[in-house]
């Protein structure tokens, strides 16, 4: 098998990518697989190779021959293709034509959601669900609609209630 980028020598580094139902394989000879940084496992970083694989030619295409800059901190697209990473957040938005399908291939979506231990989700969407109850609470108290001023106290009751330890049969 031969190196995909220089199509003269034996190929000695194989690297492979599954992104949903698409595989794509990368062959590499020694000389190739170096000048790339794969064998310094320091500088490897996988949107080096992604963007080796097709996503740069997104981002050329997107360019149309100019060089876009960041306006607020001067990166490029070609510092991008050689580092991988941007620098700073407003270079997603100066090249968000471009990310966009790059991002895709990368992760699940294109949208940033984040994490959060299920006990600390599951304390905010409390303590929400007990503020907007308190808000509409104070309209219904606001408009005199008291029975729906009731059942609103009753549920805020409800939520703010202590929660007993289950006993445990001796």
């Amino acid at each position: 098998m031969q190196c995909c980028v220089c199509k003269e020598k034996p190929a000695t580094v194989h690297l492979t990518q599954i992104v949903g139902e698409k595989m794509q394989k990368l062959d590499l000879c020694e000389d190739c697989a170096k000048v790339k940084g794969i064998n310094d496992p320091t500088s490897f970083a996988m949107a080096d190779l992604m963007l080796g694989l097709g996503a740069s030619q997104e981002l050329d295409s997107s360019a149309a021959g100019s060089e876009v800059k960041c306006p607020r901190c001067g990166f490029s697209q070609a510092d991008f293709k050689k580092s991988g990473r941007l620098g700073c957040p407003e270079c997603y938005q100066t090249f968000a034509e471009g990310l966009a399908g790059l991002l895709k291939t990368m992760h699940k979506g294109t949208r940033h959601i984040g994490k959060a231990p299920e006990a600390l989700r599951q304390s905010r969407d409390h303590l929400d669900r007990l503020k907007t109850l308190q808000k509409k609470l104070a309209k219904a108290i606001d408009t005199e609609a008291f029975e729906t001023a009731a059942q609103l106290r009753d549920e805020i009751k409800a939520l703010t209630a202590p929660v007993s330890p289950a006993k445990v049969a001796p």
